[in-house]
């Protein structure tokens, strides 16, 4: 059955190359199976209809003929880039450029075209000068808060043991007075030549060189303090805003406070997620308050005004006679504020229970007496 390619991408026949490699960026991005709520199938259909449409000539046989095409003349089991796998494929990537396989990729900062260029040989100096740099790690932390912060927000002090760019380098791994040399394992020309192993089969290729990058050139001597790196690991005091109204298992996020990113790549971000202790007097039900009031016979029966303690301090419910045990009262807004906004707040729920007396005197037991047969 042939597949529907721009279906796939999610774009129209007439969509530019520009528009399919978007397209194709944040699809894969969306289901990558290393990802939360990754789909494995989906990825790979994405980066099947990505290797035709990507593709102008390919595009074109597809336009003509469909993606049964693709099957065509390209012999038992080779297949087309459609076919492979691409966790494998991504592995052989990694191991190319010396850094192994990485799950957090970032499509932003690359595409697949440059993968494709660096481990057949044919990305040229373009491969050379593309930039190196890679996002810096995200950084996930959980909080422990008191159900009042919870409510009403705060502000806090907390301390990461995070990458941050060297201090002495300012990032570049080296000094600002290094001499830079040739490169001595690329002899200037940036890549290394060898004979790879793929799940294509093998090919010659000429890979980045690990040594200075793609440059060709290096520092003579690295920096003292972060032996070439650019980063060194610190612990940072960092100042948060807790939001008012943030609940359970929520998540803020604090943008470029996590690690520095290599090469002076853009730093990754905070996330910070929170427990809150519960509360003696009150329970939370999403943005509403519930708490609890006792009254006595008489109230329940004549009606009374009763104090109530709420998250803004004491208030005044009036009971109407005649109230049963079980009665809700709403006191609007005194509630949690709603996450985000500035002036809404929920309820607070006050559930009455109308106490019971165990022991009674004769006096009360005369008039309980007077008032049944009234009853």
């Amino acid at each position: 059955m042939n597949k529907d390619y721009y279906k796939i991408l999610g774009i129209d026949k007439t969509a530019s190359q520009e528009e399919v490699k978007k397209s194709f960026r944040k699809k894969a991005h969306q289901h990558h199976p290393d990802k939360s709520g990754g789909d494995e199938i989906k990825f790979k259909e994405i980066n099947e209809a990505y290797q035709t449409l990507g593709n102008k000539e390919k595009r074109a046989q597809y336009d003509q003929f469909g993606s049964a095409f693709s099957s065509a003349g390209t012999g038992s089991g080779q297949g087309g880039f459609g076919q492979a796998n691409w966790q494998d494929f991504a592995r052989q990537y990694g191991a190319q450029q010396g850094g192994g396989f990485r799950t957090n990729i970032n499509f932003d900062d690359f595409d697949l075209g440059d993968i494709v260029g660096d481990i057949f040989g044919f990305g040229g100096s373009r491969s050379r000068s593309r930039s190196r740099t890679q996002v810096g790690e995200d950084i996930q932390i959980q909080m422990t808060i008191d159900f009042r912060e919870a409510v009403f927000g705060a502000e806090k002090i907390i301390i990461l043991d995070k990458q941050e760019i060297c201090d002495k380098c300012e990032g570049k791994g080296f000094e600002n007075k290094t001499k830079i040399i040739t490169c001595p394992q690329c002899n200037g020309s940036g890549q290394i030549q060898q004979t790879q192993r793929t799940i294509f089969g093998a090919f010659s290729t000429a890979t980045i060189c690990p040594t200075c990058k793609g440059e060709g050139k290096k520092p003579e001597n690295y920096c003292s303090k972060c032996h070439g790196s650019g980063r060194i690991k610190i612990k940072k005091e960092i100042k948060i805003t807790i939001p008012a109204g943030i609940n359970i298992n929520e998540t803020i996020k604090i943008s470029g406070q996590g690690s520095a990113g290599s090469e002076r790549g853009r730093a990754g971000d905070l996330f910070i997620s929170f427990n809150i202790q519960p509360s003696k007097e009150f329970t939370r039900d999403n943005y509403n308050i519930l708490s609890k009031a006792e009254i006595n016979i008489s109230q329940a029966s004549l009606g009374d005004k009763i104090k109530i303690n709420t998250l803004d301090g004491l208030v005044k419910l009036k009971i109407p006679s005649g109230t049963q045990s079980g009665k809700i009262f709403i006191l609007k807004n005194k509630g949690v504020p709603v996450l985000n906004s500035y002036d809404r707040r929920g309820n607070q729920q006050v559930e009455v229970t109308v106490k019971i007396p165990t022991r009674l005197s004769r006096k009360q037991k005369k008039l309980l007496e007077e008032l049944k047969e009234d009853f």
